[in-house]
């Protein structure tokens, strides 16, 4: 995954659970755009309520009895299910490998968990604003659905 560097300074965030975002927050617009492209973008999953966020997000499971490609740890309770959801504020939390995490990171498109660890594979997308984020969001998602799945989305290989 190669991102640009993200424009302006990182949103505000809670600082423990749970772990919102408290400011620049995603435009009803966007947010309805990126939930209807990963509703319909993500083959091979399911979308229901998440086992570990907050009432209201989307969260996307991999099929019934599919497990992760050997190594992936996915988002709490079950490390082997739920690999992102969607805030009602438009964050996600996604797992991802740990170069994604890093890059992710480094370029200013989110941060760890507050209760990250190797057992917590949770970081947080910052919802996009713009439809240029918009793609970048898509573009990291796509990594999370790469290492759940170890299948690659075309229109972001």
């Amino acid at each position: 995954m190669i991102l640009p560097t993200r424009a302006g300074d990182r949103p505000r965030t809670g600082p423990s659970v749970p772990h919102v975002q408290l400011s620049q927050n995603s435009p009803d617009e966007i947010r309805e755009q990126l939930k209807r492209w990963m509703t319909g973008g993500l083959p091979g999953t399911r979308i229901r309520p998440s086992e570990i966020s907050e009432p209201g997000a989307t969260a996307f499971f991999l099929e019934g009895g599919t497990l992760p490609p050997r190594g992936a740890v996915l988002l709490p309770p079950r490390l082997t299910a739920e690999f992102a959801h969607i805030h009602v504020d438009g964050s996600l939390h996604v797992s991802l490998s740990p170069d994604d995490q890093q890059e992710l990171v480094a370029k200013g498109w989110g941060e760890r968990h507050p209760l990250y660890s190797p057992a917590v594979n949770v970081v947080m997308v910052y919802g996009p604003r713009t439809a240029d984020e918009l793609e970048v969001a898509k573009t990291v998602i796509a990594a999370s659905y790469h290492y759940a799945t170890g299948r690659t989305l075309a229109a972001y290989a």
